[in-house]
C-alpha cells in the first residue's frame, strides 16, 4: 500500500494488523481519476478508515482537512503509524459511524464509505448522512462494496449518479437531490 500521487507520493503505508482490507492501487487510483476534480480544498471524511490511507491520499491531493473514523484500536495505531510517515497529526474519530455521523464538527465535501462487506451498514450510512446534513452542498458520499452486492439508488434525499465497476468491487457515488 502506498499513497499514489500528491506530495506524500511514493510514502508506503501499513495495515491495520486486525482482517482489515484496504482498498488496492489500481482500484484508489481508479477512484482518485473520477474524484480528482473535487479533491483540492475539500473536507473529507473516511469512514471505517482502516489505515488511513483514502484519506491520507485526499490530503496528498490538497483536500483541505480529512476526518477518519474507525471504532478498531489496531485501525486507530496504523492510522497514527501512517500520518507519522507523512509528519502529520490524524484527526480521528474513534468510535461507531453513527456516532462520528452525529457529532462531525463541519459538513464534508466527500464521505469514503468502506465498511465490511455484507455488513449492512450502506442504507444506514446513507441515511443518517441524509439526517444529520453531513454533506455541504455538491458534496457526494462515495460507497466502496463488493460487486456481488446492490445497493440502494435513493436513501432519504441522496441518490446513486454514478456506479462504477472495478475488478470484485464497486464504488457507487451519491448526492443530494436537487
Amino acid at each position: 500500500m502506498r499513497v499514489i500521487t500528491g506530495k506524500y507520493k511514493g510514502r508506503t503505508l501499513i495495515a491495520p494488523k486486525s482482517a482489515a482490507r484496504p482498498t488496492l492501487d489500481r482500484m484508489k487510483e481508479t477512484l482518485f481519476n473520477i474524484i480528482a476534480t473535487r479533491i483540492d480544498g475539500a473536507d473529507v471524511l473516511d469512514l471505517f478508515a482502516g489505515s488511513g490511507q483514502i484519506a491520507i491520499e485526499c490530503l496528498s491531493r490538497g483536500a483541505n482537512s480529512a476526518i477518519m473514523c474507525d471504532i478498531g484500536r489496531d485501525a486507530v495505531a496504523a492510522i497514527n503509524a501512517n500520518y507519522a510517515k507523512i509528519g502529520l497529526r490524524p484527526n480521528i474519530m474513534q468510535c461507531d459511524f453513527t456516532v462520528c455521523l452525529k457529532q462531525l464538527p463541519h459538513q464534508m465535501d466527500i464521505v469514503f464509505a468502506d465498511p465490511p462487506y455484507k455488513s449492512g451498514y450502506y442504507a444506514q450510512i446513507l441515511q443518517l448522512t441524509d439526517e444529520y446534513n453531513v454533506l455541504k452542498d455538491g458534496g457526494i458520499v462515495i460507497c466502496e462494496y463488493s460487486a456481488e452486492d446492490v445497493l440502494p439508488d435513493k436513501v432519504g434525499n441522496l441518490y446513486m449518479y454514478d456506479n462504477r465497476k472495478i475488478g470484485t468491487v464497486r464504488f457507487g457515488f451519491y448526492q443530494r437531490s436537487k
